[in-house]
């Protein structure tokens, strides 16, 4: 492995914390997504002894789909940090085996079928290599180091 890439596997995050990050944000993500599909979809008629059935069905849904969606990026970051941590090698297979694992272990459950399964995982892996090929990063490389702190020494200011 290239020494300049080796900085990339020593994040201040370990890999239990990038696991525990996706799945908090792919919660909230579903989370949002669980409420704009309940606006969708109608009110069901009232019923006896259910109070508010538009608010209980409205937070089924986000649980829902925010349960999915952690799972999803659980799943998709843990085994691509198993993939990088194997193959010491930080490129677009990684997301893919993650992208297709995440989509045929989550989606294929829920779906309950294999051909489900693997369409789901491949229409994952697929997003996640042209995600990674595209160059879509939160994060640009321009080889500078920040410090929190200047590194250059101040001329003497006791001098009189």
């Amino acid at each position: 492995m290239d020494p300049s890439e080796m900085r990339y596997l020593e994040d201040e995050d370990s890999s239990t914390m990038k696991v525990i990050k996706g799945a908090t944000s792919g919660f909230v993500v579903g989370t949002i997504w669980g409420t704009i599909v309940a606006t969708w979809h109608d009110v069901p008629r009232v019923e006896r002894r259910v109070a508010l059935p538009g608010l209980i069905r409205t937070l089924k849904m986000m649980g829902n789909h925010g349960a999915t969606f952690a799972a999803i990026g659980g799943v998709y970051i843990g085994v691509e940090q198993l993939v990088l941590n194997y193959r010491t090698k930080r490129d677009f297979v990684n997301g893919a085996i993650g992208g297709f694992a995440a989509g045929a272990t989550v989606l294929g459950l829920k779906g309950r079928s294999i051909p489900t399964a693997i369409s789901a995982g491949a229409a994952l892996a697929t997003t996640s290599t042209l995600i990674d090929w595209g160059g879509q990063t939160t994060r640009i490389d321009n080889g500078k180091e920040y410090y929190p702190y200047t590194t250059k020494k101040r001329p003497d200011a006791t001098v009189n």
